[in-house]
């Protein structure tokens, strides 16, 4: 016979569990609700206090710093400028930026970040292109329009309705160098780039448009963001054995690119240099020294933009800009700044186009009708083309007497 006391206990402690199981229940419910939640907000975009909230992953610090550090700046400047000649729809723009410090899984956790805690509108960045594509299939599930400030063309190809960038495409760059190749009878190339999404992916797009132009990458070589003054002797020891070998193509976004011009100088390596876009950023030239001179590469025309006929179309743009970021810096511009100008523009003509500040699905259509003069060029968005630019975008660019000059000047 049970214990009347005993049978006590067990009845108080089942009432106990039963109402733990139902709060557990409540709790599993209410949890469920916030996420559906959270996952709305995400979709609509939510305007905060009269704020228009806007997200920004860059890689401030780490080995990409040189295209963080002066996007972010542009970033601050641009919500400050905007803001006090009276936001945005009448709302005050709110440019939350976070760093990446180029770690894709950091970026990972700040887009996230960005969409379910802050529910920002849009995000612009990241500064990387594999920082960018880490973060492209979570964009376009949570149907939130991304404005990158990288280069690869995987950005944008395949498409996604959601993503977009501003930086001139590889392809471009690629046929700009091979052109420029072709007419000074370069036939054989040798080329290096850094291990990153950057440097494999204009690689990719030298090895695809070179046989169109008649030239031949006779030996490639990638390096580490670590890579030393040793590992590019090596590299570059094995180039100047090659006697076949004509010029020498460089595709990166990494400082360690400042050696080659030196070490070429240093082992007597006396070939024509060509850089890619990553290239536009003074420091690169004075940290190679007097190395630099003559180096080759195309890039967008921001960096020479003193140097550019008065009746130039993008020569407003481009001076009003450099000339306010680097009064307020005492810095050099370079043209990885210029990507955040015009991600943060574009967003706000997208904004003003569309008419509402807290519909996604709108704004990401606004974007894609978006005609935009940039620092980049003359935007021209559509459905099917979600950079925007065409050839035109770019000239070449050489260095002379330590700055920047357009080549053919």
């Amino acid at each position: 016979m049970t214990n009347p006391r005993n049978f006590a206990l067990l009845l108080a402690l089942a009432l106990v569990l039963a109402f733990s199981g139902c709060d557990a229940a409540r709790k599993a419910r209410q949890t469920g609700t916030d996420i559906k939640d959270k996952a709305a907000k995400s979709v609509s975009g939510q305007a905060h206090d009269g704020t228009i909230k806007i997200g920004a992953i860059f890689s401030v610090t780490g080995s990409a710093s040189y295209l963080g550090e002066p996007e972010k700046k542009t970033a601050e400047m641009l919500e400050e400028q905007i803001n006090a000649a009276g936001g945005v729809l009448g709302k005050k723009l709110d440019i939350i930026v976070y760093d990446d410090e180029g770690d894709e899984a950091k970026t990972q956790e700040l887009a996230k970040k960005l969409l379910f805690e802050d529910q920002v509108l849009a995000i612009i960045g990241p500064s990387r292109s594999g920082n960018t594509m880490a973060i492209k299939d979570l964009m376009t599930q949570n149907k939130t329009v991304l404005i990158s400030c990288a280069a690869a063309e995987a950005i944008v190809d395949p498409l996604s309705p959601w993503v977009f960038k501003v930086y001139q495409k590889d392809s471009f760059v690629a046929r700009h160098i091979l052109q420029h190749l072709k007419d000074s009878g370069i036939t054989r190339i040798a080329m290096l780039y850094g291990n990153t999404g950057f440097g494999q992916e204009g690689f990719r797009q030298m090895k695809a448009f070179a046989p169109e132009f008649g030239v031949t990458i006779g030996y490639d070589a990638h390096y580490e963001p670590s890579a030393t003054e040793g590992d590019f002797e090596t590299l570059l020891t094995k180039v100047k054995a090659d006697r076949s070998l004509q010029a020498v193509v460089n595709w990166s976004i990494l400082p360690a690119q400042s050696i080659v011009p030196s070490k070429m100088k240093q082992l007597g390596l006396n070939l024509p240099l060509y850089h890619s876009h990553g290239f536009g950023n003074i420091q690169y030239a004075r940290n190679a020294g007097g190395a630099a001179e003559g180096v080759i590469f195309p890039a967008g025309r921001l960096i020479v933009a003193y140097d550019l006929p008065d009746d130039h179309p993008q020569k407003n743009v481009l001076v009003n800009y450099r000339r306010a970021y680097e009064e307020r810096y005492k810095e050099d511009i370079s043209t990885f700044g210029g990507h955040a100008y015009d991600a943060i523009y574009i967003l706000v003509n997208a904004l003003e186009k569309a008419g509402v500040s807290n519909d996604k699905e709108a704004l990401r259509k606004a974007v894609e009708s978006v005609e935009f003069m940039g620092t980049g060029g003359l935007y021209r968005y559509t459905p099917e083309d979600h950079n925007g630019l065409g050839m035109d975008s770019l000239n070449l660019l050489t260095i002379r007497n330590g700055e920047f000059e357009l080549l053919n000047q």
